[in-house]
């Protein structure tokens, strides 16, 4: 019997029991539909995580006296790093002169909960300040769409100019040009010289409801030191002039923030370092243990489905033995039977499959449908349902398949 053959039984004989492959199938889909479920949704939020996360561009990194806030599972002795000198302008300008692979290198104060105004009009006190330098574009992919940059003049003269995030100007003037407006921030005088191109984010992010002005007139104004008066430490992001030259500039910068911050030899780095890379991995290592719990749960429910598909076949075999026994007569070979009820097991898992990949997709796409995250299908992921139902069929049509295959033509015959 030519393989063809084998497959239009396979699929005649699961035709024919429609309630009995409906309540087979149940299983089958729920395995499939969990996995399937569960990694779209992931993928989904992955998707946006790393587009979200890329705030830095691909030779851009940065260095901070603290650990970067997000997906960390390493554990952190913070008294010890409390007491940790901070970085400093001196320190972005010690990058600056000494190292060679790199071409930008800004330096950045962020203050929290201020209000910004202008004539009777306020945001909430939920905007932020960044008192940065003119690289701060650049390094952060966030560009100026309207007006211009903070420039070197106004940081050395520390003229009070301020670029708007895109929120912030689209309340305050929502029907005028804010450039050259005089605006409050935090109770201070600004002149408006620009405002960021809009940047939205589906995870809550501020990037539009912030401001930047000179790092020199925010040190004037809200001050070098903190509440407990220690001076307060800068982030400092710095470009590699290529892609391929990053890793090196990361390395020589360490050579220079050591030096200049006197460490030994001996001496662990007393800064940290990260890329919007690094943040991605760690996301990424934080949901590998839901994508494992989901792989583990939907192979339970498919080995579960296969003990029934088992069953099933067993049932199937038993009705069909006279079948079995007319087929082996007209002179069918054990391997035709063997290839039939495996088919038969196979088909009736990957109907399942291919049903609980599309409830898979539909249900793990609710995150994008309530959020502003976009729709991702992972097709791979499809894929590897599906093999999975095949290798489950082939396990569960086993046993029926050689039950059928091993009974005797007249044996066959004799059932009733």
């Amino acid at each position: 019997m030519r393989f063809s053959e084998g497959l239009k039984m396979a699929f005649a004989a699961v035709g024919a029991h429609k309630l009995r492959t409906a309540l087979t199938l149940v299983g089958v889909i729920a395995g499939v539909a969990a996995i399937i479920a569960t990694m779209t949704g992931v993928s989904v939020a992955q998707n946006q995580m790393e587009s979200e996360l890329s705030v830095l561009g691909s030779t851009v990194f940065q260095a901070q006296k603290f650990p970067p806030r997000g997906f960390q599972n390493q554990e952190y002795d913070f008294r010890t790093i409390g007491r940790w000198p901070p970085l400093t302008v001196e320190h972005a300008q010690a990058i600056r002169e000494r190292v060679p692979t790199v071409d930008l290198v800004g330096a950045e104060h962020w203050h929290y909960n201020v209000r910004v105004s202008y004539r009777g009009e306020s945001t909430e006190p939920n905007c932020m300040i960044c008192g940065g330098t003119p690289e701060y574009p650049e390094n952060n992919t966030h560009f100026v769409e309207l007006g211009r940059n903070i420039s070197p003049e106004d940081v050395r003269v520390g003229r009070r100019v301020v670029v708007l995030g895109f929120a912030i100007a689209n309340r305050l003037f929502p029907f005028i040009d804010p450039v050259g407006k005089t605006v409050k921030v935090d109770g201070r005088k600004f002149t408006v010289a620009g405002v960021f191109a809009e940047k939205k984010s589906a995870l809550g992010g501020n990037f539009d409801n912030y401001v930047l002005i000179p790092i020199t007139v925010y040190e004037k104004q809200w001050g070098s030191r903190d509440r407990d008066g220690r001076e307060r430490s800068i982030n400092i992001t710095v470009r590699a002039r290529s892609p391929e030259l990053l890793d090196e500039a990361m390395e020589q910068t360490r050579a220079v923030l050591r030096n200049v911050r006197g460490l030994s030899p001996r001496d662990p780095d007393n800064f940290f370092f990260f890329t919007s890379d690094s943040q991605i991995r760690a996301f990424n290592q934080a949901s590998a243990g839901i994508k494992t719990g989901a792989f583990v749960l939907g192979i339970v429910a498919l080995v579960v489905a296969g003990i029934g598909i088992m069953n099933i076949m067993l049932v199937s075999v038993t009705e069909r033995t006279r079948e079995i026994g007319i087929r082996k007569a007209l002179g069918a070979k054990r391997r035709a039977i063997l290839i039939q009820f495996l088919l038969e097991a196979v088909i009736l898992c990957n109907i399942g499959g291919l049903i609980g990949v599309a409830v898979g997709f539909g249900l793990g796409n609710l995150v994008a449908v309530f959020t502003e995250f976009e729709v991702h299908v992972p097709l791979e992921w499809a894929v590897i349902g599906l093999l999975f139902c095949t290798v489950v069929g082939l396990a569960a049509g086993m046993w029926p398949a050689l039950r059928a295959s091993r009974l005797l033509p007249i044996e066959a015959l004799q059932q009733e």
